[in-house]
């Protein structure tokens, strides 16, 4: 369910916005982008898995709360952080 440290270096690498970036919102959300993903796909053979759908609401809810603040300090920035990422938003 949790991402590897390789993986985690990978996004960390992708969406950097400075070399050794690790607290930028952009890079923030690519790891909860990521983590949501795999719980995604955890709850397809785990339908009843409520402990696990709480810690999955939470990281939607911690994301909109960073892509609202990236929406409400540069919407250019926003944009392509949701274009690269493949949100519907």
């Amino acid at each position: 369910m949790s991402i590897t440290a390789e993986r985690k270096t990978e996004l960390i690498q992708e969406y950097a916005i400075k070399p050794n970036d690790t607290g930028s919102p952009e890079v923030q959300v690519a790891i909860l982008s990521e983590r949501i993903a795999n719980l995604t796909e955890h709850f397809k053979g785990h339908g009843k898995d409520n402990h696990s759908r709480r810690g999955l609401l939470k990281l939607v809810s911690t994301r909109r709360s960073l892509l609202d603040y990236v929406k409400k300090v540069d919407e250019a920035r926003y944009k392509t952080l949701i274009e690269k990422l493949g949100l519907r938003r």
